[in-house]
C-alpha cells in the first residue's frame, strides 16, 4: 500500500510575528500543492514553508490538504491536556487509536465500492473519513460487533457531546450505513433517528454590496471568478470545474457539466461579462480548466474562499457571507426582478421547487408590498 502523505503544522515565531510552519517529506507533488495555498512562502532561515497565522488559517490549511486526502497533524496548535487524564479526547480525532493494516485495506475497499456507485468525490471522502473514525472509536471502546447500539454510542460520544453540526451528524449516519452495505450486513432494525436541520434563511447581499465586492477586486483572475459565480448562480465547485469550451458566447450560455446529482445544465452568461472574460482568457490562456492554479490543475476552493474573504474585508462588508452567498444573491435578485421561480429553479439546478422557494422568504420585493400595521396606528 502506498504510504499516506503526512503534513505537520507547527507554530513559528519570527520578529514578533506568529507564523504556521508547514512540514512534509520530499515530494514535488506535495510541494506544488503547498505552494498553491495563498501567501505561502519559504524560509531559508528555518528551512520550511510557512504562512502567517490568523484565526481560521489552521482550518483553511486542513481543508486545503484534505482535498488530497492527506493526513494533517496540527496538534501543535491545540491546548495541552493533562498527561494524567486517561480519557479519549474526541474533539481531537487523531487521539483515537490507529487502525491496523487489515482495517486500512478494508477502508480502501470501501472507498472503491463507493466510487463504483458513482458518489461524488467529496461524498466518498466524507463517508470514508467518518467510517474510519467510527471504526477507531469501536477500537477505543473494545467493541467487537457492529450494531445499532455501537452506532448510538458513537453518535452520543463523538457527535452529540462534542457539539458537531447536524449536517455532520447526518453524514456520519449515512456513511456508516453504507459501510454496513459494503460489508453485506443488514441495516434492518438499525433505526438511528436523524436530527432535523435548522431551517435558516440564506444571507443575501444587495446589488450594491455585490458591486462593491467586484470593484475592490482588481486582480483579473479573481474579479472574473467572482463575477462569474454571481452572474451565473454557480456553486464554487461548479465554477472551478468549468473548461474554456463550456462558455458559449454566441448563445449567451454556460454549460455546467456533472453538477450536483450528476446532472448537466445550462445557466446564463451575462453579455456585459463577456469582455472581462475574453480579456481574462487572452491574458491567462487557460488550457484544461477555465480557472487554473499551478501545473494546470483546477484552482482550489481554499484559494477561492480566500479571494472572497479578502474582497469582503476591502469592501468593508461586515455581514457574514461566503462564496455561496453570491449564488443566493443571484437567485434572490432574479426573483426580485420578476423572473419566474421555475426558471430560477432550472438555472440553479434544483431538483425540487421547494428548494428554490426559500428565496421567496428573503426577497425584499415581496416584503415591501406588505403594508406595515404600524402605519395605521
Amino acid at each position: 500500500m502506498k504510504p499516506r502523505v503526512q503534513i505537520t503544522l507547527t507554530p513559528l515565531q519570527h520578529n514578533n510575528l506568529r507564523l504556521v510552519a508547514i512540514h512534509f517529506g520530499a515530494n514535488d507533488n506535495v510541494k506544488n500543492h503547498v505552494m498553491a495555498f495563498d501567501d505561502v512562502r519559504y524560509s531559508k532561515t528555518y528551512s520550511t514553508f510557512y504562512t502567517v497565522y490568523h484565526e481560521n488559517v489552521i482550518n483553511e490549511l486542513f481543508d486545503h490538504f484534505r482535498d488530497k486526502g492527506w493526513y494533517v497533524d496540527y496538534s501543535g496548535f491545540k491546548s495541552n491536556t493533562s498527561k494524567s487524564n486517561k480519557k479519549i479526547e474526541f474533539k481531537d480525532n487523531y487521539k483515537l487509536p490507529s487502525l491496523n493494516m487489515e482495517k486500512l485495506k478494508e477502508l480502501e475497499g470501501f472507498k472503491k465500492w463507493l466510487q463504483q456507485k458513482r458518489f461524488s468525490q467529496n461524498t466518498v471522502h466524507t463517508y470514508v473519513e467518518v467510517t474510519g473514525l467510527f471504526l477507531r472509536y469501536l477500537e477505543s471502546k473494545d467493541i467487537a460487533s457492529l450494531s445499532t447500539r455501537s452506532i448510538e454510542q458513537f453518535n452520543y460520544d463523538f457527535i452529540f457531546k462534542t457539539k458537531k453540526s447536524v449536517s455532520y451528524q447526518n453524514q456520519c449516519i449515512s456513511g456508516i450505513k453504507h459501510y454496513f452495505g459494503f460489508k453485506g450486513l443488514t441495516t434492518e432494525g438499525i433505526e438511528i433517528e436523524r436530527p432535523k436541520k435548522d431551517k435558516k434563511l440564506p444571507t443575501v447581499l444587495s446589488k450594491g454590496e455585490v458591486r462593491a465586492i467586484l470593484d475592490v477586486t482588481t486582480n483579473l483572475k479573481h474579479r472574473t471568478l467572482l463575477s462569474l459565480v454571481y452572474s451565473a448562480g454557480l456553486r464554487i465547485g461548479e465554477a472551478l470545474k468549468l473548461r474554456p469550451n463550456d462558455i458559449d458566447t454566441a448563445r449567451g450560455l454556460i454549460k455546467v457539466k456533472s453538477a450536483k446529482g450528476r446532472k448537466d445544465r445550462y445557466t446564463l452568461l451575462a453579455p456585459s461579462l463577456v469582455p472581462l472574460l475574453e480579456s481574462y482568457i487572452a491574458h491567462y490562456r487557460p488550457n484544461s480548466f477555465l480557472f487554473e492554479g499551478r501545473s494546470e490543475e483546477a484552482y482550489t476552493q481554499v484559494s477561492a474562499r480566500q479571494v472572497f474573504k479578502k474582497a469582503l474585508s476591502m469592501a468593508e462588508i461586515t455581514k457574514y457571507a461566503t462564496l455561496h452567498t453570491l449564488r443566493h444573491s443571484f437567485a434572490t435578485h432574479l426573483l426580485e426582478s420578476g423572473t419566474d421561480i421555475r426558471y430560477i429553479q432550472e438555472l440553479l439546478g434544483h431538483n425540487s421547487p421547494k428548494t428554490t422557494m426559500i428565496y421567496t422568504h428573503v426577497s425584499s420585493t415581496n416584503l415591501s408590498e406588505i403594508k406595515n400595521p404600524f402605519e395605521n396606528l
